[in-house]
């Protein structure tokens, strides 16, 4: 039987302690697949890191181009302040969770959950801006295909669930070939471009409209800022593995900090090898061709490995909102843990899978496709800007990890943390600003009310938590006399099984029926009374009458008619029903016990037993023919 206080500390308890015990170490990653599975955000970036700098400043005409690479340079520089931050974050913070887990620990609750919810945001936008940019190289390919965009951006979502509901270790399996194709194909480009003098083809571009504006003679502080804030969106991504220390394979920090190392150092050199492109060929940017398109058309020309280049950033694109499903997951299990969301967030499939996380994320992020029409740039204003408050916190809560654990060197720990604070924190301000009328406002409203979602979900456990006196040792246990209710409506095995069950729990033991007041009803009761005598099971048959068509309440109503009357006594109620051999059997029941069982909860105290007797394990026994009158009622149970 299930008591509601048992029901109800399960609620509460750490939701940790209820996951199946870890398969082994087949089900988590290594480096390798790792860098496959977590970092494909950040990967294809470079598809539109440089491309977002270069149209910056191209409002300052061909002058302003020549600052591409300098710009570059800076974000590679705070992208190396990033990469040797959060391998610190990896060490002191194994359990995952990222900057959520550096704010818990060094700059409180609240700033924790700020860290928390602008994860959240990146995450679930994260997917929505990689299906839909994935979908639109392959609609910009075959332009028929562009009507349906929605279905597509649905379609590939759908797949990308699939398989992380596998596991993780599926997942990276899956992508670690369109990964390699990726890198490989543009350090190829990168290899190749810088032996050429000029580029091979211009075919790409040809008959496109540059947005070059006139040359200007200066470029403005605020204009390099800008540039440098939109660049900045290739660094999102670089935080996913740190907050997913848990999902690599022991020893795991050591092969998390490898696989954040590595990821740093191949975002590094593609972002500055295509960024020396860009000024060696002189590229201009044009409506309708992506800038890496136009550096592999001048690389490797119109040929084959053209197109393979443009496939491999398409899937890539596609593929990069995994980095979201290894990630987020995590994050809502230590939210889970530690109160702030529901704890089946906290759960573990067999396969390592958070699968409530994931299937939340589907379902948000489909949700998001079908609101912007499968158009990535109804989602760009909204991209990136929670992942520099991430970086901020969680770069500022490394200072004061510094300042206060007082390890080696650790003055020039907190100096390089305080730099990238100050970096990201001035480009959250840039993009934000720049973005606002965009569309970046929506943000601004959406973390408030995240946060604010969280604290509730906390008061709310934080509640029962003290009704249930969690944290205190309770009092002994003692015994009660026990009364056990078994509502019935006909005569049958399965009421000789519920009985036999309930003497064997209670010290008292009471059948009770319904009657209802029309003449129908009232001739099936006296006829169930009749056979119950002569039955003769030992146990008394209650009538209770209804004036009401209901089953629940008149049931309820006398369960607390006898608490009131015997306030020492435990009041249980143990409902018989049938579990069919065949699943669709389920839609030939009249779900009477779920109506009973709803009914009881909500209005009594009682503890509710629910009784499955199910036919498929059941073997045919003789037994006595049932009265007629008890087989017509029997039908309607």
């Amino acid at each position: 039987m299930s008591a509601p206080t048992t029901e109800a500390a399960s609620t509460v308890a750490r939701p940790d302690v209820e996951e199946p015990p870890d398969t082994g170490a087949r089900h988590k990653l290594t480096a390798v697949t790792g860098l496959a599975a977590l970092s494909l955000d950040a990967m294809a970036s470079v598809a539109y890191g440089p491309e977002a700098i270069v149209l910056v400043l191209a409002a300052a005409g061909a002058y302003g181009l020549g600052f591409t690479l300098p710009v570059t340079l800076a974000i590679a520089a705070l992208l190396a302040v990033l990469v040797a931050s959060y391998r610190q974050v990896i060490a002191a913070f194994p359990d995952g969770g990222g900057s959520y887990a550096v704010a818990k620990a060094h700059l409180g609750a609240r700033t924790s959950l700020v860290a928390a919810a602008s994860l959240v945001l990146d995450y679930v936008l994260n997917v929505a801006v990689a299906v839909t940019a994935g979908v639109a190289a392959l609609t910009s390919a075959f332009p028929e295909l562009y009507g349906d965009r929605v279905w597509l951006c649905l379609l590939v979502l759908v797949l990308i669930t699939g398989v992380n509901l596998r596991g993780i270790v599926d997942s990276a399996r899956a992508f670690v070939v369109p990964t390699a194709v990726f890198v490989g194909s543009i350090l190829v480009l990168i290899a190749v471009g810088l032996f050429r003098d000029a580029p091979v083809s211009t075919e790409a571009a040809a008959g496109h409209a540059s947005v070059l504006a006139d040359n200007a003679t200066t470029v403005g502080a605020l204009l390099l800022l800008k540039a440098f804030a939109s660049g900045c969106s290739a660094l999102t991504g670089v935080e996913a593995i740190a907050n997913a220390v848990p999902s690599f394979r022991a020893p795991a920090v050591r092969r998390a900090q490898h696989a954040e190392i590595a990821l740093g150092a191949l975002l590094g050199a593609m972002l500055i090898g295509l960024s020396v492109l860009i000024s060696r060929f002189g590229l201009q940017p044009v409506e309708g061709v992506t800038v890496l398109a136009q550096l592999a058309d001048a690389s490797v020309g119109h040929t084959w490995a053209f197109y393979v280049i443009q496939f491999a950033t398409m899937t890539l694109l596609a593929l990069s909102a995994n980095t979201s499903f290894g990630g987020l997951p995590v994050l809502l299990k230590l939210l889970a843990r530690d109160n702030y969301l529901p704890h089946v967030f906290g759960l573990k499939a067999d396969r390592q899978v958070h699968r409530h996380g994931v299937l939340t994320l589907a379902g948000v992020s489909a949700a998001l496709l079908v609101f912007s029409r499968g158009d990535t740039n109804t989602l760009v204003p909204l991209f990136a800007i929670g992942v520099f408050v991430g970086f901020t916190i969680a770069q500022t809560g490394m200072v004061l990890h510094w300042h206060r654990t007082r390890g080696e060197r650790w003055a020039g720990k907190a100096l390089l943390n305080g730099l990238g604070a100050l970096l990201t924190g001035v480009s959250a301000v840039v993009v934000t600003a720049t973005k606002f009328q965009d569309g970046a406002w929506l943000i601004l409203v959406a973390l408030p009310l995240l946060v604010a979602a969280f604290e509730f979900v906390h008061r709310a456990y934080g509640k029962i938590g003290d009704r249930l006196e969690v944290g205190r040792i309770p009092e002994p246990p003692h015994r009660d006399r026990s009364l056990i209710i078994v509502p019935v409506s006909s005569l049958t095995r399965l009421t000789s099984e519920a009985l036999t069950a309930a003497v064997s729990l209670g010290d008292e033991v009471r059948a009770v029926t319904v009657c209802h007041p029309d003449p129908e009803d009232r001739a099936l009761s006296e006829a169930l009374e009749r056979d119950w005598a002569l039955w003769n099971p030992g146990v008394p048959l209650i009538r209770v009458d209804s004036d009401r068509r209901s089953l629940g309440r008149p049931i309820a109503s006398y369960v607390r008619e006898l608490t009131a009357a015997e306030p020492g006594t435990r009041i249980t109620v143990l409902i018989p029903e049938v579990e069919p051999a065949h699943v669709w059997q389920r839609v030939l029941q009249n779900q009477r016990g779920a109506v009973v069982a709803h009914a009881v909860r909500r209005d009594t105290h009682a503890v509710i037993c629910r009784l499955r007797f199910r036919l498929d394990l059941d073997v045919a026994v003789p037994r006595p023919a049932v009265p007629q009158a008890c087989q017509r009622r029997g039908t309607q149970s």
